[in-house]
Formats: structure tokens, C-alpha cells, sequence
């Protein structure tokens, strides 16, 4: 029963994200009241945040919704060739997944549009904080002590993602910010698609490959448990300091993900005691049978430590 009533739910956040869309393709066609965006019309661009494979995300003042923001843009070209992968699927577009999730550990979407120019744009909240990759590369004092309530966090927001029907697929520290209050939040969903079997076929590789489960690389079937094994090596990373697998090219990297064993944690750093020994082994596990299943799962394990203080 409880099964079934789940089902239910997550097909009524299909219906609502694919409404979302097609609206937004009423307005964008002409068809509705919603004209293209101007965006410099609209928006004071006041110095860009990022640049990605796809988009340029910029701090901007919305002049509509009279506060500071952050703007994503995304590239038009690119957004077209990663949309012509899942031709005739129905795939809601960056912008609905954003708009549909609402979350303590997830950015904030306002609104989402296309511009005059033809290019889609996400209108977010404006996070003041620093990314877990700089934090780690720096060995900021900011992490001292609180490692592992980071990694509570992003598994809490990660476990709220996938539980309204959605993968990430870019799990990464790079995607996870920390607020200068110590609040986590899960970014960019420019590859995310629904969990569905339709999505989920062998295909291509997608994500950062340092990060990249096994069965991504060998081009099989997926299920959510990428999303877990990607957060597995980025708490390996949070603790330690460093990559469970070392490489200085993406096909080396995936291909030691293939062939080799991960690091042992204590020949990276010496403290650590066995419990979190065991749940880092257990994170990074390349065969997905055998790492955490879901992320509120992996969540429990981390609060079951019995040391806290990293």
C-alpha cells in the first residue's frame, strides 16, 4: 500500500514538472502572456560567479523581483546537443527540475525563462558562501569539526532529490556550497534527469570522471546509486584531503575506477579511526551492490559514527 501511494506521489510531480514545462513553452512560443527576457533590460549584471561546460552563472540584481540573484544562462548550442539525447523521452528541462524542488540543502530556483537572444536562464537564490572543493583544496580552518556535518547535509538534500524523482548525475564538491552560517547546498542540475527506465539505459557517460561510478563508465544501465558513489568519493575527499583514485586525465581516471582498488584511507591520513575507515571503503565501493544504497542510508551511517570531531 505504502508502495503504491509513493508511486502515486512521484507520478503527480512528473504531471506538475511537465506542466511546468509546457507552459513555459506557451509563453516562449509566443502563445502565451509571457514575452522573451531582455536580460539586460531586466537585470544589473554585477560580476560573474562561474563559468561551466554550458552556462555563465553571474551575481545580478533582478529588477522584476527587486533583489540580488544568481543568473545561470545557459549556452544555447550546448543545451541543444545534451536535449538531443533524450529526443522523445519528455525530459523536463534544468529549469522545471530546479523550479519543482524545494529544500533546506537545495538552491533555491525562482523562476526560469529564455531570453531574446534564445537562451534559457534560471533565476536562483543567491548563496553567500565558498564551494567544499576550495574549502578542501585550501584546508580551510572552516571545515574543522564540521566534516561531517557537511556531508550529513548534502546526503539529506541528495536523499530529497532523489525522493521527488530525479538523479543528479554531477555530484561533485564543486556542486555542493557551504553558507558562511554552515547551511549546504546542492547546485547545478544541468545534467539531472527523471529516475525513470527510459533514462536510465546504458548510453553516455555524463558527470565529472573523477566522481563517476563504474557502471557510468562501462556505459550500463544506471540507477540512483551513481548519485551515492559520486558522494561517496567526495566525503573520501572531505576527509582526507585527497582522491581515492588518482589521474591526470579523465580516461586514466575512469579507467583506474575500472581496474584498481581505491586508496586505503589510513595511507592517506593516519587518524582516522576504524569506524570511518569502514564507511569510506563501504562509500567509494565500486561494485554498487555493495555500497550504501540510498542516500538517507548513507546519511545514518555517517550520524552512527562514533567519532565526530573531524
Amino acid at each position: 500500500m505504502r508502495h503504491r501511494q509513493q508511486e502515486r506521489r512521484k507520478q503527480s510531480r512528473r504531471r506538475a514538472v511537465s506542466i511546468l514545462d509546457k507552459i513555459l513553452g506557451l509563453f516562449s512560443s509566443g502563445k502565451g502572456k509571457r514575452k522573451p527576457v531582455r536580460i539586460q533590460d531586466r537585470f544589473v549584471l554585477q560580476g560573474r560567479l562561474g563559468q561551466g561546460s554550458m552556462s555563465r552563472v553571474f551575481r545580478a540584481y533582478d529588477r522584476q523581483l527587486g533583489r540580488t540573484v544568481c543568473l545561470k544562462i545557459l549556452d544555447k548550442e550546448k543545451t541543444k546537443r545534451f536535449e538531443q539525447r533524450f529526443v522523445g523521452l519528455n525530459k523536463p528541462s534544468e529549469g522545471a527540475i530546479c523550479l519543482s524542488l524545494r529544500h533546506r540543502n537545495v538552491v533555491t530556483t525562482y523562476e526560469y525563462g529564455i531570453s531574446t537572444e534564445g537562451e534559457y536562464f534560471l533565476v536562483m537564490e543567491l548563496i553567500e558562501g565558498l564551494g567544499l572543493n576550495y574549502l578542501i583544496e585550501t584546508n580551510s580552518p572552516a571545515l574543522r569539526g564540521k566534516r561531517i556535518p557537511i556531508l550529513v547535509q548534502a546526503a539529506e538534500g541528495l536523499a530529497y532529490v532523489h525522493s521527488q524523482g530525479f538523479l543528479h548525475r554531477d555530484i561533485c564538491p564543486r556542486n555542493i556550497l557551504v553558507t558562511h552560517d554552515g547551511v549546504v547546498k546542492l547546485i547545478d542540475f544541468g545534467l539531472a534527469i527523471p529516475n525513470r527506465p527510459e533514462f536510465l539505459r546504458p548510453g553516455n557517460r555524463t558527470g565529472t570522471a573523477n566522481y563517476m561510478a563504474p557502471e557510468l563508465i562501462k556505459r550500463q544501465a544506471t540507477d540512483h546509486r551513481v548519485d551515492l558513489f559520486a558522494l561517496g568519493v567526495t566525503a573520501y575527499e572531505t576527509i582526507t584531503g585527497k582522491l581515492p583514485w588518482e589521474g591526470t586525465q579523465s580516461l586514466q581516471t575512469m579507467l583506474s575506477h575500472l581496474n584498481e582498488p581505491p586508496k586505503h584511507p589510513l595511507d592517506v591520513r593516519a587518524d582516522l579511526d576504524p569506524a570511518m575507515v569502514a564507511f569510506l571503503l563501504k562509500a567509494v565501493e565500486r561494485d554498487r551492490d555493495k555500497r550504501f544504497q540510498s542516500a538517507l542510508e548513507f546519511r545514518d551511517a555517517l550520524l552512527a559514527l562514533p567519532r565526530k570531531d573531524y
